[in-house]
């Protein structure tokens, strides 16, 4: 049986461009990189208010990575979507998809990272 989970692993064609994506747009916390025994560059991320870990991984000797759409995402709880939006398409990024309200009042949409990775965004209602 496992105990806790500690980060999800995501591999990337351009590490620096995801890690700018990851500090500069999302608000995320670089805690850690380093180069791996078998020489993949890892870089760890975290939100402000979480313990479990984003690995971003670059290592060219595995072939160009090429993400399908709608096969994975991470999803983020925000203050407010369309104060991140605004943000966020200022610096390049706009909004995918959303937002959209659903039954129970919670808002959520979806932001595209520099690889194609899809971010879900969700804001609780109040």
């Amino acid at each position: 049986m496992v105990n806790k989970l500690l980060h999800t692993r995501y591999r990337v064609n351009d590490l620096e461009k995801t890690a700018h994506f990851y500090k500069e747009v999302l608000g995320l916390i670089e805690v850690q990189r380093h180069t791996s025994p078998r020489g993949s560059t890892l870089a760890f991320f975290k939100a402000p208010q979480s313990e479990e870990l984003i690995e971003i991984c670059h290592y060219p000797k595995a072939g160009n990575v090429e993400v399908q759409p709608d096969l994975t995402h991470l999803a983020f709880e925000v203050d407010s979507i369309e104060a991140f939006a605004k943000e966020s398409t200022a610096k390049g990024y706009p909004l995918s998809d959303g937002p959209t309200v659903s039954s129970t009042g919670t808002k959520f949409a979806f932001i595209d990272g520099p690889e194609g990775y899809e971010i879900e965004l969700i804001e609780r209602k109040k």
